[in-house]
């Protein structure tokens, strides 16, 4: 990472996703300050708050705790070891993505409805979001050269002494930014904890919203999250450190020797066993049950066609326009340090941890005064999908650049090329994949989306999120399951190929 500043053809589109991912902050200051700040004040210092603030807190740190541990071990065990199947268990790893989190949680509480509270929304979110530990932790792991390793062993360490000593710091820059992302998303979940019927904040603003016409409330609430959004940004620049681990000399590492598991062998089956078991076979068997109760007769094919197409067109539109605001803050992240890159980072990540009810009640309050003829238009809907999943693309963007060799840029530079042609012909060419991953995570995503989708979605249209929480919110389980088994296969397929492509 360089001291210098970033040259204005990075800076300046940077600059303009930073200011595009703070549009909600601009529309939580004018609402939560609409009574003056004493009534906003008065509504963060409550009892009720600070309830809230310890149960989302609470549930964030198992849920990022049990993603570190199922993310590094599996990224692990399927990469670095001798495992049987490894190449197989890598893909099956990453379905989880294509489970919403709402899907999980519904499986999890129609199964064992004892779950229902705290312990029912962590297993549903550390089920569908280790995922976010586990492909960086992968990526890492394939990039590291292993001579260091090696020298460690030849000096008489031991493999667990190795590992915690010489690999695992080495990781610490992608399991950190994998650990953000699980954060801002056990924070910002409100399908799963509706469901558990577990208050946290996302619950708390959706029913302050729904309670009352004035907004002032809620907004104060959601003011709250996005304190918290910065601390949590805060600690993980702190925890990853500011250095990058890319490799000298030719660029290519020595493919290294997969540790042999001899007698670990069966246990290590049964674990990633138990974790794909958990997280994709049993809420697949249980809309399987759902969709054998149903009733055939009552399917319409054309219609659930119809709605999967759009659910498609939409996400990757999201996906798409997040890409391209996330390449200049990614670059800028992994190749410039100073205060303007760590707030560019900060800010990409603001929006991330805001409910998807109050980013949309964003978009309609700048639409309505400032863009009206975007007014329940799907561009309103896909520019909210950039400012909620923005940091998806970031984080995979800066640990790509961050694993490509500084050294050709400046060979470039050194030649005669221009910023815009050395990030061209360079940084994007040798980043590629880690972007390709990062759009892929997105359009993931994009597609899962619950409460920014039912508040902007144009008129009469339908994505099988909002079909499938219609369907549920009424009891129809038998009729939600085939558009939960359609947005699990349609998302499916991205899992597996990302999976396939990293494995």
């Amino acid at each position: 990472m360089t001291t210098a500043r970033a040259p204005w053809v990075l800076l300046g589109p940077a600059c303009l996703a930073g200011a595009f991912a703070l549009l909600p902050l601009g529309y939580l200051a004018v609402r939560s300050l609409e009574r003056g700040p004493g009534f906003a004040w008065s509504v963060v210092t409550t009892e009720g708050t600070a309830l809230l603030l310890g149960r989302s807190l609470a549930l964030a740190v198992v849920v990022v705790a049990a993603c570190l541990l199922l993310g590094i071990s599996l990224a692990w065990l399927t990469v670095r070891t001798a495992l049987p199947g490894g190449r197989a268990w890598s893909v099956v790893a990453t379905l989880p993505l294509a489970v919403p989190s709402y899907v999980a949680a519904f499986a999890w509480l129609s199964a064992v409805p004892e779950l229902a509270g705290f312990t029912g929304s962590a297993v549903a979110l550390t089920l569908v979001s280790y995922p976010y530990v586990y492909l960086p932790v992968a990526a890492a792991l394939r990039g590291i050269d292993p001579a260091q390793e090696e020298a460690s062993r030849s000096l008489g360490a031991g493999p667990v002494r190795t590992f915690l000593r010489v690999t695992l710091p080495q990781l610490r820059p992608a399991a950190a930014g994998g650990g953000l992302l699980v954060a801002l998303y056990a924070l910002s979940d409100f399908g799963a904890v509706s469901l558990m019927r577990y208050d946290t904040f996302t619950r708390g603003i959706y029913t302050s919203y729904r309670a009352s016409f004035d907004r002032t409330p809620a907004a104060a609430l959601s003011v709250v999250l996005v304190v918290m959004t910065v601390a949590l940004v805060a600690l993980e620049t702190r925890t990853r450190g500011r250095r990058g681990h890319a490799r000298t000399g030719t660029g290519t590492a020595r493919p290294f020797t997969p540790v042999p598991l001899g007698r670990m062998t069966i246990p290590a089956l049964a674990w990633c066993g138990a974790v794909v078991a958990a997280a994709v076979v049993f809420p697949l068997a249980t809309l399987g049950y759902w969709l054998v109760a149903g009733n055939l007769a009552t399917w319409d094919p054309a219609g659930l066609l119809n709605i999967a197409g759009v659910t498609l067109g939409v996400a990757a539109g999201g996906a798409a326009l997040t890409t391209v605001l996330a390449l200049p803050v990614g670059v800028v992240a992994a190749r410039y340090r100073g205060r303007a890159a760590d707030l560019l980072e900060q800010a990409a990540y603001a929006g991330h941890a805001l409910p998807g009810i109050t980013v949309a009640l964003s978009m309609v309050f700048f639409a309505v005064r400032y863009a009206n003829p975007l007014y329940q238009e799907l561009p309103l809907l896909v520019c909210a999908y950039a400012v909620l999943f923005l940091p998806v693309a970031v984080g995979a963007t800066r640990a790509a650049v961050l694993q490509s060799p500084p050294v050709l840029e400046d060979v470039a530079r050194s030649l005669g090329r221009s910023p815009l042609r050395v990030l061209r012909e360079v940084t994007v060419p040798l980043a590629a994949p880690g972007v390709a991953a990062g759009a892929a995570l997105t359009f993931v995503v994009c597609m899962k989306e619950l409460p920014a989708t039912l508040l902007l979605r144009p008129t009469g249209m339908d994505t099988l999120a909002t079909r499938l929480w219609t369907e549920t919110g009424v009891g129809s389980y038998a009729d939600a399951a085939p558009y939960a088994a359609a947005l699990i296969l349609l998302a499916a397929v991205p899992s597996y190929l990302l999976g396939r492509q990293r494995s």
